[in-house]
């Protein structure tokens, strides 16, 4: 399983190490922030898209040839970006990136369930994926800022190169084949993979994303009935093809699985709530430069990574239910701790506040991946998975709308707590769900 990991932690890393190369990336190519800052949206649209459709292949194909096949993608894309003419290059170099990396977790869960069989979540398999994800994304600005130093924006392009090739070789030698591919008539490629659904799929999810990042400067509102009409039609044309790309009527068969993912987009909202808006207030506010503020934020993502072999052998013991319960406590009193922080408070304040935050962290992360591979149709696991990744997405860019609304306009302790305010209501939610639940699994066993 450690193939597998190597591979889903491509997205997070890559999603991470831009952002201390975007001040080079802007210096190099002429353009300001706002353009630059496309490459962080323009990997988010397309990771949110790419996800359930890779997952969606990997269902129909196999996830064997998934892997390999965006493995390969990414190599190409690291290593045709160095060498770009122009930013416009870049950034479809970086989309292109964003698509490929998409195609690991989703085609690895599957790989997993293949392996595992449909029974108790395997939390060896999970946790070692999820130690991967905290472990990157956490370790990803630090590992860019290294490659910047020493090699230029190039580096954080080039170094997946080695990364995919050594991945490559050994998901040839060690990952299972697939079976025998469908038929691949025109006619077939149609019916499996239900074009039309992908594409109402793809706008509804895009012009919803791009309202809520145009939200906090220059509210685009002519997105929202765009929004709602292709939401409209996307359930209308899936509640009637043959093979849907989302199946509707299997939503409505299993409310475990939209809980999931509506758990999985509320979690991220709260825990991103606070990754963007503490280091945005440490730097702005009390004056950090921007290593001292990350290394005040390691402790949010370093216990996480922790504490997630706990979790793994809590989830053994007692299934997904309880590592979410606690994990939402946690949450809860990490967010209440926010309101605590003034321009007076200690740096082993700060830290505490961090390591309470961190700590739910690790628990969130793998009740929910074990929860979603319960809830998951063991023929449609691939794109489950990749919904429940978008989710993540859709959380991370709700906060990030969040925080220009509330934080950016009134840069202080009290914009601050007001973000906290929002989030902790929200948290308060997300402990009330997972007693709720909780209560109900126990009474039915």
């Amino acid at each position: 399983m450690a193939v597998i990991a190597l591979g889903t932690l491509l997205n997070p890393l890559n999603s991470s190490m831009i952002a201390v190369a975007l001040v080079d990336l802007e210096h190099a190519f002429g353009v300001g922030f706002g353009t630059a800052s496309w490459l962080v949206s323009g990997f988010y649209l397309a990771a949110c898209v790419g996800q359930p459709l890779m997952g969606r292949i990997a269902d129909r194909f196999g996830p064997r040839r998934v892997y390999v096949a965006g493995l390969v993608i990414v190599c190409l894309a690291g290593a045709a970006a160095p060498f770009a003419p122009g930013f416009t290059v870049v950034l479809l170099c970086r989309i292109v990136q964003a698509v490929g990396t998409s195609a690991a977790f989703p085609a690895g869960l599957s790989l997993i369930r293949r392996v595992a069989g449909s029974a108790a979540p395997p939390s060896g398999a999970l946790g070692t994926i999820a130690v991967a994800n905290s472990a990157s994304a956490a370790f990803g600005p630090v590992l860019g800022g290294f490659l910047v130093a020493f090699v230029g924006w190039q580096g954080i392009f080039l170094v997946n190169v080695p990364l995919t090739l050594v991945t490559l070789v050994l998901a040839l030698r060690v990952l299972p084949a697939d079976g025998p591919a469908p038929a691949r008539t025109e006619a077939g490629l149609v019916r499996l993979l239900d074009p039309l659904g992908i594409v109402l799929f793809s706008g509804t999810l895009i012009s919803l994303l791009a309202f809520l990042l145009a939200l906090p400067d220059r509210p685009l509102w002519i997105l929202l009935p765009v929004t709602a009409v292709a939401g409209v039609l996307l359930v209308l044309w899936e509640r009637r093809a043959p093979t849907p790309f989302l199946d509707v009527r299997g939503f409505v068969r299993s409310p475990a699985l939209t809980g999931v993912l509506g758990q999985q987009a509320a979690i991220q909202f709260v825990f991103y709530g606070v990754f963007y808006g503490l280091p945005l207030w440490l730097e702005q506010v009390r004056g950090y430069p921007t290593e001292q503020a990350g290394l005040l934020m390691l402790p949010v993502a370093a216990l996480g990574v922790l504490v997630t072999p706990v979790a793994a052998r809590l989830v053994t013991r007692f299934g997904p239910r309880l590592p979410l319960l606690l994990g939402s406590i946690g949450l809860l009193a990490g967010t209440l701790l926010l309101l605590t922080l003034d321009d007076a408070t200690s740096v082993a304040g700060i830290v505490a506040v961090a390591a309470v935050i961190g700590l739910p962290n690790g628990l969130n992360n793998m009740g929910l991946q074990a929860a979603l591979y319960t809830a998951a149709p063991p023929d449609a696991t691939g794109v489950a998975a990749g919904l429940f990744q978008t989710a993540r997405y859709v959380g991370a860019i709700l906060s990030t709308a969040l925080i220009g609304l509330l934080l950016s306009p009134d840069l202080s302790a009290r914009g601050l707590h007001r973000v906290a305010v929002v989030i902790a209501a929200l948290a308060v939610l997300l402990v009330v769900a997972a007693f709720v639940t909780s209560r109900r699994r126990a009474s039915t066993a």
